[in-house]
């Protein structure tokens, strides 16, 4: 059965508001990138420990850390990502999750897309020797703008030659950079990578972010062909219904209610239970 979750700092800055809200919305799944305003590569192993604690007392799982990963200059030395990766593999370890949401990583200019082909390869071999050293854990790769994987064309460019990487589908993302009719277009090339799904939607005019169904992402239609090739998996909600930015989102709690009933409305009109 689909499982329903949801980055909890779109909610609050909090992690027992995060955690008391999802509860309401009947939700037992977190996305975890930041708690108290510090983001999960920088929490002290102290905050961790409370971290796991107040999401055992609140019978509430987390799926996924939400890590800034790959979301550093291409230029930058990959020693440098593969210490915080060691970081967020200790603290993923804490919160008994496999799975990390990483990035492809920024190139040197960012004012237009136009050049990003050229750092494919590069990008491609960095995410190799992530992968290489989190064994034991699962590194999903989301498509964003301003980074290499920016575009289903170059999703796929790294993807197929990074063994063992992962994708997180993002439709939102898509649709910032420009992308309509995705899931017609490119489902058949993205799909056999899919590990995880985001849950957001976009105006391709204009950019801004919708919740699920009522913008240009296909939404509607990426739930169905899941339910169709019977996935199994995590549909995260990352609304950013308030404030949308580069390492992070926020929705608050009225936002996020929106987001979950636009997502549970859609998946009933589907006939996909979730949980």
């Amino acid at each position: 059965m689909t499982v329903i979750s949801a980055f909890g700092d779109e909610i609050a800055t909090d992690l027992e508001t995060q955690l008391k809200t999802l509860n309401e919305l009947a939700i037992h799944h977190l996305e975890f990138r930041a708690a108290w305003g510090v983001n999960v590569l920088y929490l002290s192993d102290e905050q961790v420990a409370q971290v796991r604690q107040l999401c055992d007392d609140a019978g509430v799982t987390v799926s996924c850390i939400g890590s800034p990963l790959g979301k550093s200059p291409i230029e930058d030395p990959i020693e440098k990502e593969l210490g915080n990766m060691r970081r967020i593999l200790e603290v993923a370890d804490q919160l008994g999750t496999k799975n990390i949401r990483i990035f492809s990583f920024y190139p040197p200019d960012t004012s237009t897309n136009a050049h990003y082909d050229q750092y494919v390869d590069e990008a491609a071999d960095r995410l190799r020797q992530m992968v290489a050293a989190a064994e034991g854990f699962n590194l999903l790769l989301e498509n964003e703008k301003e980074i290499v994987t920016d575009t289903p064309e170059r999703c796929y460019a790294v993807l197929s030659q990074v063994e063992g990487l992962g994708f997180i589908w993002d439709p939102a993302n898509f649709v910032q950079c420009g992308v309509a009719d995705q899931i017609d277009l490119y489902w058949d090339n993205l799909s056999p990578f899919i590990q995880y799904i985001h849950i957001k939607d976009a105006l391709l005019e204009g950019g801004k972010v919708t919740v699920a169904g009522a913008g240009d992402g296909q939404v509607k239609k990426l739930l169905t062909q899941l339910r169709d090739t019977g996935y199994d998996g995590v549909l995260a909600l990352e609304p950013h219904l308030v404030v949308a930015g580069h390492s992070s989102g926020f929705s608050g709690v009225d936002g996020i209610t929106q987001a979950v009933g636009a997502l549970r409305g859609l998946l009933e009109e589907i006939g996909q239970p979730a949980m």
